[in-house]
């Protein structure tokens, strides 16, 4: 019995490519449209998302190259307690104005954040770029891999659905072309057919 099932299943699934009397041609423009949006949503979301990991493992990979860790120190005591972020920051730190020695030889000032109450002087590693300015930690290449992973599964999703949705949207709108042929379709053949019946 479970075999029998399994039959008409597929059957049931593939009758819009069978050679059947009463399949129309909307059937066959409907059979095309499921099958390309299924295979482009498929291949579309994986290259998609295989590209968008790629470009942002390469982003971060070039942000990691031009970030150097630099000593520098405190030019005075820290706050005691951080402020309030609105910006979403680490609140466990606090904003301090450091001094260190850019690639020139020549001496830069900025603020970082560092531990709260630590007094100047303190040593403290900043990220420099190749011109001395001060710029965010890069991720490490473990972090890197799992933001590069998360877009691509977000940008391959996201592109599988929107296939996937356009498909629906072709099938919508094919039918409405479907319901307005068989309103034409019966306009003609109804008052025909009412005559036949009511002899």
């Amino acid at each position: 019995m479970t075999e029998t099932r399994r039959r008409n299943v597929g059957r049931v699934r593939l009758w819009r490519w069978r050679n059947n009397p009463l399949r129309r041609r909307s059937d066959r423009i409907e059979a095309w449209i499921v099958l390309v949006a299924r295979v482009l949503a498929v291949l579309g979301g994986v290259l998609v998302g295989l590209a968008a990991a790629g470009a942002t493992d390469g982003a971060l990979a070039a942000q990691r190259a031009h970030a150097h860790a630099v000593p520098a120190v405190l030019t005075q005591q820290a706050p005691k307690t951080p402020q309030v972020s609105t910006d979403g920051s680490d609140g466990d730190t606090v904003w301090a104005t450091v001094r260190w020695t850019g690639p020139g030889g020549g001496t830069h000032t900025g603020r970082t954040q560092v531990e709260p109450a630590a007094a100047a002087g303190t040593r403290v590693t900043v990220w420099t770029d190749r011109t001395g300015a001060l710029v965010d930690e890069p991720l490490t290449p473990t972090e890197s891999a799992f933001q590069a992973a998360a877009t691509g599964l977000l940008a391959g999703s996201g592109t599988a659905v929107a296939v996937w949705a356009g498909g629906r949207l072709a099938r919508a709108r094919l039918d409405r072309w479907r319901l307005a042929a068989w309103d034409a379709e019966w306009e003609r053949v109804g008052p025909q057919w009412r005559k036949r019946m009511t002899g």
